[in-house]
């Protein structure tokens, strides 16, 4: 019964109030339970108190879990970037919605076959600080930040004009919320794009901007099936003004393009007004002698009505390569535009249609939803450029569709488990008397104890509108806080044991809920700089006694957004090989003759990329963090950029932690145990002739290499800042767990690092005039 405290007896139905229920009084004990608990709830205490004492443990319990649910959002959760962050995007666009954050991307090849990204062909575009340019090369903040509010950017169709190339494509207006047609230019192949503005822009929604050439004039064929017909616009001035030419046909097409094959034009679409497969699994052909129509259907339509994973639905531009034709089409099976797949074209006919799929030639993304395609991508245009190499233009997505839906959607499941366990932690400390509230049965007694004859509960009962199944259900729910008081007995060592289980899983479903909601959708992006991405190599010096340290660290950073490359500079010991680690960027081990500090910084001719990070293999931190440190490199490429802030003064000089430049209010040194620096200006210095001395000190205290390299920067420079703090979300120093750290006692460390700092400021001057206060930035990211 629920409450433990009233025993159960036999008694008389009372006059007047009915007759048990088919199953044998189920409806009489219910209101005898009812009417009992009720009377003994007035003689012990006011029935307002019992509702309120369960009210307060269950909001007080509810704000314990919000404040755990706090905690975790203020450490894990990183807020989205802001416009001063250097990498940031206007507040009128670049809001992902349902529909996904779609960007679009550059590939090169020797065939439409063989594609590979920008970042792989290592193009330098020095006023862009794009060190290389990597994908995405085009995102919503491309349109967004010339005026043209922007949710994403996707469908990209190319058109060639001698050696400039104009990319059109759709973007969704995040202010009327439907598609518009951007247009871009580029002048280098692809490398950098300026935006242009809307080519076309309609009442309903446009995506899918087709551009052709027909006898010397410039059209394009957008989808437009929210108008429920298929249009072709005529360029009156290429690229910005379009005007319509002709409906060529009245049914509501998605994603169509014409060709000319064999002195025919052919037409391929998908009619999205069926339900289910239908949707993205059916493919239509027509033909014609012209572009305009009229149009017949294929002796075999619909060519495809199956099951949208076949790649039914188009996924951009066909092309020709040996002579061959090829279609490329949409895998929608996992989610909608998962992946382009291309078939090749053996019998194209009015009677007949014929293809066969062939390998795209594109390695699957390996980062995840860290990179910019990792859950999707679903749409392709190549072309061969006047220099005979191929280029794609692609889009991409991290995250699958209706992603924001699915987490709030779960985000609220764990919430309402969170108000479950509420309540059955209640139950099990007494707070919670009975599943059923008991001022829901008061109102039908009277002062007497008995049933009013004008009671609710009197009326459902004769009218039989309320089973006598209902009755039991409620009467068994009612004995479960009894029933579980008397398996589990908080004063027990095992009832504490899983009372404190039990909450320990609503802390957790806290924290998941406000994951989901408030956690974004899990990826950690890159953040662009005048639009565009770059890549940096990420260089660390270890031995064989920290492998531990290295697997977990290379698996961790292998997975951040902007890394290219990994280099590990082995000191000491057998070192292992590249297989033994879980990466999913290249890792290279490079092997040192001598185990010295000043290998850290040794000149290494095959790393590809301008910035190269220093960071320590015990040094854990959110990939976030170091794409922010990367990104405010880029801004001052001449400085050192890291993690750890140090302030050299005083007199003696003496080397002391962070705590002593916060207290200070500044600091003019950066540690590159974790750092940004410049390939060729860092790495130079460093093995300049003036560094000898300094390199011969790293030696013979087995430390300072760090120091050596900010002392270098600020002798070259007497004017320039030559230091940038970033403050990290969170750091740990895995080397505490595996007991493997270079410096132990750190005493004995600091009074090392107060030698050098003594011997380099006799040899480089000191850093005393040197000082740059936190926040100085005004980007929230050095505070």
């Amino acid at each position: 019964m629920g409450i433990g405290t009233t025993p159960i007896r036999t008694v008389s139905a009372p006059t007047g109030l009915g007759t048990a229920g088919p199953s044998g009084g189920c409806g009489f004990g219910f209101r005898w339970w009812c009417r009992s608990r009720c009377q003994e709830q007035q003689l012990h205490h006011k029935q307002q108190h019992w509702v309120r004492s369960p009210l307060k443990f269950f909001l007080g319990s509810l704000l314990a879990f919000g404040y755990i649910g706090a905690l975790y959002a203020w450490f894990s959760i990183v807020p989205p970037y802001s416009s001063a962050g250097g990498g940031g995007m206007p507040s009128p666009g670049c809001r992902p919605d349902g529909e996904g954050s779609w960007s679009i991307g550059v590939y090169y090849g020797d065939s439409p076959l063989s594609l590979k990204p920008i970042e792989a062909v290592n193009i330098w575009r020095d006023q862009t600080a794009a060190w290389p340019v990597a994908n995405p090369v085009m995102t919503c903040a491309s349109a967004s930040h010339v005026g043209f509010p922007s949710n994403f950017v996707a469908d990209p169709f190319i058109y060639m004009q001698g050696n400039d190339l104009y990319l059109f494509y759709e973007t969704k207006n995040s202010i009327t919320g439907k598609g518009d047609i951007g247009v871009a230019k580029s002048t280098d192949d692809g490398a950098t794009w300026k935006q242009l503005g809307i080519a076309l822009d309609e009442d309903w929604h446009l995506s899918y901007p087709y551009v052709f050439e027909y006898q010397g004039q410039i059209y394009m064929m957008p989808e437009g099936s929210a108008k429920g017909d298929l249009r072709i616009y005529r360029a009156v001035n290429f690229p910005l003004q379009w005007k319509l030419e002709k409906i060529i046909m009245k049914k509501p097409l998605v994603d169509a393009f014409i060709i000319n094959h064999h002195g025919k034009f052919w037409l391929f679409g998908s009619d999205h007004t069926g339900f289910g497969i239908r949707k993205n699994g059916q493919l239509e052909i027509w033909y014609s002698n012209s572009p305009f129509g009229p149009w017949k259907p294929h002796k075999r339509n619909p060519i495809y009505n199956t099951n949208k994973g076949m790649g039914a639905r188009n996924g951009g531009r066909p092309f020709v390569y040996h002579g061959d034709l090829y279609r490329v089409g949409q895998d929608c099976g996992e989610t909608y535009g998962r992946r382009v797949r291309v078939f090749k074209v053996e019998v194209l006919s009015k009677d007949e249609y014929k293809e066969t799929e062939v390998s795209l030639g594109i390695e699957e993304p390996t980062k995840g939803r860290n990179a910019w395609n990792g859950a999707r991508y679903h749409h392709i245009d190549a072309q061969q450029l006047p220099s005979g190499k191929w280029i794609a233009v692609m889009d991409g997505d991290r995250v699958p569709s209706g992603d924001p839906t699915r987490r709030f959607i779960l985000g609220v499941a764990s919430i309402i488990g969170v108000a479950a366990i509420t309540v059955l932690m209640g139950i099990l400390v007494g707070a919670v008397k009975c599943i059923i509230p008991l001022n829901w049965c008061s109102y039908s007694l009277d002062k007497k104890g008995t049933y009013s004859n004008n009671s609710v509960l009197w009326t459902l009962e004769r009218s039989g509108v309320v089973s006598s199944k209902v009755w039991r259900l409620c009467t068994r729910m009612n004995r479960t806080p009894s029933l579980l008081r008397g398996w589990v007995r908080t004063n027990t060592c095992t009832g504490k044991f899983i009372a404190a289980l039990i909450f320990l899983v609503g802390a957790v479903l806290m924290c998941t809920g406000v994951g989901y909601i408030y956690g974004g959708n899990g990826a950690q992006e890159s953040y662009p700089l005048k639009g565009y991405h770059s890549q940096f190599t990420l260089l660390t010096m270890t031995y064989d006694a920290r492998l531990w340290n290295l697997k977990m660290y290379i698996k961790h950073y292998s997975r951040c957004p902007s890394v290219k490359e990994i280099v590990i500079v082995w000191n000491k010991g057998i070192p292992p090989k590249p297989t033994a680690f879980d990466s999913v960027v290249p890792v290279r081990i490079r092997v040192e003759g001598k185990n010295s500090l000043n290998n850290r910084f040794k000149m290494d001719s095959m790393i590809m990329t301008r910035a190269v990070l220093e960071l320590d293999d015990d040094i854990m931190m959110p990939c976030d963090d170091v794409e922010r440190g990367f990104n405010v490199w880029r801004q001052h490429p001449d400085r050192i950029v890291g993690f750890y802030p140090r302030l050299v003064a005083g007199s003696p000089l003496e080397y002391r932690a962070e705590k002593y430049a916060r207290a200070n209010r500044g600091y003019n040194m950066i540690l590159t145990g974790a750092a940004f620096i410049d390939l060729r200006l860092a790495f130079e210095r460093y093995w300049s002739a003036e560094a000898k001395t300094g390199r011969e000190i790293v030696d013979k205290f087995f430390n300072c290499e760090d120091v050596l390299l900010n002392y270098l920067y600020a002798n070259a420079s007497t004017s320039t800042r030559t230091v940038e703090y970033i403050k990290p979300a969170w750091a740990i120093d895995t080397s505490k767990f595996s007991g493997a750290a270079i410096s132990k006692n750190t005493k004995v460390h600091y009074g090392i690092r107060s030698k050098c700092l003594i011997r380099f400021s006799e040899m480089y001057g000191g850093l005393d005039a040197r000082k740059w206060e936190f926040n100085g930035r005004k980007d929230g990211w050095d505070v």
